[in-house]
């Protein structure tokens, strides 16, 4: 049965290979499989099917959101990641990773659009950093925290066009690009229904 969480206005499916997700007292985890990943290289050629990774999503309600998380990753293998996914189409999404990246945790973001792009953020020490995206107007935000108080700014972007972004779907996705599994936990998971202020101020 795929687990639902309650803190969250919107039913949750599952997407991609199947996974051992679970819910218990305010807790979400899975664990990613060996070589699992979603990822479109940007020189080479369209998404291998074979290419995927664990999602719990759902869509979003109508209007500005921000979803958070504290997200926990036992990294055992390069490009291990827990990460909050958000979903256009099948050729339009993007990712706010807490990846092992390759060999400290990091911050990392990809956007979709055909081929992925891929960027490097910051270095966090430890394995548990706080994630957020966010929907205000037309465009998507990512920010990552310590603490979950106060929010660094990571990458705001567009995603499809209006109709298509105002239906997005959100949610959950472990990867295990080259290594044999990844287990991921999120914590604190929390829904809002109106974005951040400002995007640059720590809010």
């Amino acid at each position: 049965m795929t687990p639902q969480v309650p803190e969250l206005p919107f039913e949750l499916r599952e997407f991609g290979p199947s996974a051992p997700w679970s819910y218990d007292e305010g807790t979400l985890s899975v664990t990613a499989g060996p070589r699992q990943d979603r990822f479109v290289p940007p020189a080479g050629e369209a998404l291998d099917p074979a290419s995927d990774a664990p999602r719990l999503l759902g869509t979003a309600p109508a209007g500005d959101f921000q979803l958070l998380a504290r997200v926990t990753v036992e990294f055992a293998g390069a490009f291990d990641a827990g990460l909050l996914y958000l979903h256009i189409a099948d050729r339009e999404w993007a990712k706010l990773c807490f990846e092992l990246s390759p060999e400290r945790p990091t911050i990392c973001t990809v956007v979709t659009r055909g081929h992925s792009d891929d960027v490097n953020s910051s270095v966090v020490e430890g394995n548990t950093v706080w994630l957020r995206i966010s929907r205000t107007g037309k465009a998507f935000a990512f920010h990552a925290s310590e603490d979950g108080e106060n929010w660094t700014f990571v990458r705001v972007f567009a995603l499809g066009d209006a109709e298509s972004a105002a239906k997005a779907q959100i949610g959950f996705m472990a990867q295990a690009p080259v290594g044999e599994g990844c287990a991921v936990t999120w914590d604190n998971i929390e829904y809002r229904a109106y974005a951040p202020k400002d995007l640059r101020d720590g809010t």
